[in-house]
């Protein structure tokens, strides 16, 4: 058969990996992961079946945000190692088929940025402060902030300087947000995503893709949107998330993407209110790629969930988009845990989430086998993060004196933050670190480890068949190998309230079973996988079945 001449660019159909920098291998020992880490494990990737990797932010950086405070957009952090390493990886990524996308976060520098500290010295009303959002403060004396905003971790979006005057920082005081009016701010952007693509990395996700334009006035936000979140319909309006003028800037690098070969990519964390809105992102002169957080924030409910795939399917391809589909990252928390618990709870973008309720974790990852046969299955691309292919789960009783997510600090020590989602994953042995550091390690890892994990080890899992990491590979190298799979069309089946059944051409099917009763297959010719013991042609409760029909 002749290779087809115009193949579909790869991250149509990417299964893509996030790489959590410092939870995910620890090379030289010293309790954090590093490139050194990543690099040594790369034939695991290559064997668990993934197309590229995200890596979280490497820049240079004072860490007060675990990364997302960058420093220098063009050095990486002594941490995690230097530039010839980030170069090296990329090298032998790419040597192993696998591709490289890192973060970039252009919402806000660090405040060790040498813009900002340029800024402080400056003064107010000097060029160099119009690079960021500094404002005089209201009342008679100045000591209010300039208006309402809250930070998306607790407290004022405000902090006052000696000098008098205030500045923008939507996340932590650590983090200024950048003014994407000034031109410096455009130009330097574009010329660091050159830096970068010189270098061979794939492309890019964007950090708040949603937020980097505000409205010039910086109006109060109503009354019962003071926390940040819009009301239903009124993001149009919002002063600084998802605003028209943001689709622009990805316009000119859509352009600087395009001056290179290789189908370079963009992937956005773009929080929208509708699919309408989410689908700007990804017209055909702009971002290619855009998470499915509608699909994330999706209860273990059957109508809610085919409500939010026929949505994304619909939205996205209206624009020529591929849907993208995820269950977990580094900033929510991993969907076992979440699957496991029987209150639901509605989760507003840009708001903290914790699920409610007793946790039966039991069940919680009886859902999250059935859970990845689905995403894995639908058309488009989807995202794993690391460690979910392990079935772990988060880590809810982490000590306080250990946790580092700014989160804990800015809500007073009343939301615990994401760090249990972050901890460093086992790859081996019966006693921490697991393998994740070396045997000779000087530190040990920043973040406790479980004592179970050691049973949900890669090397513990590896080889069998009922594991959670050996369903993701059959998963991973099915997806790859079957004409059905990756991007395209699904067709819907008739099913009872309860039951998710889908064709996907030539010959699959998929059935996902989250009702109370078992359910009886259809006719099929084999079944390709299932999340479960598949009895008497009968599916059980919270499990999912692929199949060759």
């Amino acid at each position: 058969m002749p290779s087809n001449p115009n193949p579909a660019p790869w991250w149509r159909s990417a299964v893509i990996y996030q790489v959590y920098v410092r939870s995910f291998a620890d090379g030289n020992g010293d309790g954090v992961g590093d490139i050194a880490g990543i690099r040594s494990r790369l034939p695991y990737l290559k064997s668990l079946g993934i197309d590229a990797i995200w890596i979280n932010p490497w820049y240079k950086s004072p860490m007060a945000d675990h990364g997302y405070d960058v420093a220098d957009y063009r050095a990486i952090d002594p941490l995690f190692g230097t530039l010839a390493d980030a170069e090296a990886l990329i090298e032998e990524a790419h040597r192993h088929g696998i591709r490289v996308i890192p973060d970039i976060v252009p919402n806000h520098t660090s405040d060790q940025h040498a813009w900002f500290r340029a800024a402080l010295a400056a003064g107010p009303g000097s060029p160099e402060r119009a690079r960021y959002h500094f404002r005089d403060g209201r009342g008679p004396d100045g000591s209010e902030p300039p208006n309402n905003w809250r930070s998306v971790f607790g407290g004022p979006a405000w902090t006052r300087l000696p000098d008098g005057q205030w500045y923008l920082h939507l996340f932590a005081p650590e983090q200024p947000d950048l003014n994407w009016q000034h031109p410096d701010v455009q130009a330097e952007f574009e010329d660091v995503l050159r830096f970068w693509f010189r270098r061979g990395v794939d492309g890019f996700r964007i950090d708040v893709a949603h937020g980097l334009v505000k409205d010039p006035k910086l109006p109060d936000l109503p009354a019962h949107g003071a926390t940040d979140a819009p009301a239903p319909g009124e993001d149009t309006d919002h002063p600084y998330w998802n605003r028209d003028e943001v689709h622009a800037i990805y316009q000119a690098w859509r352009r600087v993407a395009d001056e290179f070969p290789g189908d370079r990519s963009f992937v956005a964390e773009a929080w929208a209110d509708t699919p309408e809105r989410l689908a700007a992102y990804v017209r055909p002169d702009a971002l290619h790629t855009a998470f499915n957080f509608d699909f994330l924030m999706t209860s273990w409910e059957a109508a809610d969930l085919r409500e939010v795939i026929d949505r994304s399917l619909g939205t996205l391809g209206s624009v020529g988009a591929p849907a993208t589909w995820v269950l977990s990252n580094h900033d929510v928390v991993r969907h076992p845990s979440r699957f496991g618990r029987t209150v639901a709870k509605k989760w507003v973008a840009n708001t903290p989430y914790r699920p409610e309720g007793p946790l039966d974790l039991e069940l919680g990852v009886r859902r999250a086998r059935a859970a990845a046969l689905l995403m894995l299955s639908l058309p488009g691309g989807a995202y794993v993060y690391q460690g979910e292919e392990l079935g772990l789960a988060e880590v809810e009783d982490l000590p306080e004196d250990v946790l580092q997510d700014p989160i804990w600090e800015r809500s007073g020590h009343t939301d615990p933050g994401r760090d249990g989602c972050r901890v460093p994953i086992p790859w081996s042995g019966q006693s921490t670190p697991y393998g994740f550091s070396p045997e000779d390690a000087t530190g040990r890892p920043w973040l406790p480890q479980p004592a179970h994990w050691k049973d949900l080890s890669v090397a513990a899992q590896t080889g069998d068949p009922a594991s959670m990491l050996e369903l993701y590979r059959r998963a991973l190298h099915l997806r790859r190998d079957h004409p059905a799979l990756g991007e395209g069309d699904l067709t819907w089946f008739d099913a009872p309230a309860g039951v998710l059944a889908y064709h996907r051409e030539p010959g699959f099917a998929c059935i996902v079973n989250l009702s109370s009763e078992p359910y009886e297959l259809p006719a099929h010719e084999a079944v390709l996988l299932a999340s479960g013991v598949v009895e008497d042609g009968r599916l059980a409760p919270d499990q999912a079945v692929w199949l060759a029909m």
